[in-house]
């Protein structure tokens, strides 16, 4: 699964200026928290009701570029639960394009709602994330909670336009209907992420130059850093010898 914290926002109403989201790479289902700030313990305090104790604990977490996920508090937890840490590559966010695009979508849907009133955007989380795990992913082709639980989710709508679907008669019935579900789902989405793989990979080898550097060979380095009082948009950031 992926981890990323989205923000900083103005504060809200509640005291909040960050998002924390969580996003399962397979099935695709997301979480969105809003959070103070991004101390490892208020990541941690969010994580584990909200996905560990609720969902299941992660083989992998992906983690982004921050300082605060190398905290001792941060690395012991996933050393107790089993948690292999993964990092983005520094300076290219990009390398997670999932959560990158699922950030992408909440910034445009808060911005259609709080635009001019920025404080409230805690309240239109909870109903973005039931639309986000409603809708068809382009990917699997199957929405969050089809492959999450093998179920399409009961909308306020259907509930009063379409007749509710028959219920089993008994557990045993139940987990014999989704297995086999579950299985076919899973089965589907995996070849269709398999092809959608395959296209991402044509598309950027379209696009790459291999550059191939001789030992002695000049060249330049890409070192940002930032300056107390200075502009980072102003400032030189490529390193090469003195006087190039």
């Amino acid at each position: 699964m992926a981890l990323d914290i989205l923000g900083t926002f103005p504060v809200t109403t509640k005291g909040n200026r960050y998002v924390l989201v969580l996003m399962d790479y397979f099935t695709n289902w997301p979480e969105a928290i809003p959070i103070t700030d991004q101390e490892a313990s208020t990541v941690v305090e969010e994580l584990v009701p909200t996905w560990i104790s609720r969902y299941v604990v992660p083989m992998i977490l992906h983690l982004e570029q921050g300082t605060n996920f190398n905290s001792t508090l941060f690395t012991e937890l996933c050393e107790f639960l089993g948690i292999l840490k993964t990092r983005t590559t520094a300076l290219r966010p990009e390398s997670d394009g999932m959560v990158e695009r699922f950030n992408r979508t909440i910034l445009n849907h808060l911005f259609l709602f709080v635009s001019k009133n920025q404080t409230h955007r805690d309240t239109h989380l909870p109903l973005f994330l039931l639309a986000y795990r409603s809708l068809d992913h382009e990917v699997t082709g199957f929405t969050p909670v089809d492959m999450l639980f093998g179920r399409t989710l009961s909308l306020p709508c259907d509930i009063l336009f379409v007749r509710p679907s028959d219920t089993p008669s008994s557990p045993n019935e139940f987990l014999n209907n989704l297995e086999p579900r579950l299985e076919s789902v899973h089965a589907f989405a995996r070849e269709r992420i398999k092809l959608a793989s395959q296209r991402m990979k044509t598309r950027y080898d379209y696009g790459a130059t291999d550059h191939h550097f001789n030992v002695g060979d000049e060249v330049w380095m890409y070192n940002p850093k930032g300056r107390r009082g200075l502009s980072p948009k102003l400032q030189q950031n490529w390193e090469g010898r003195e006087g190039s």
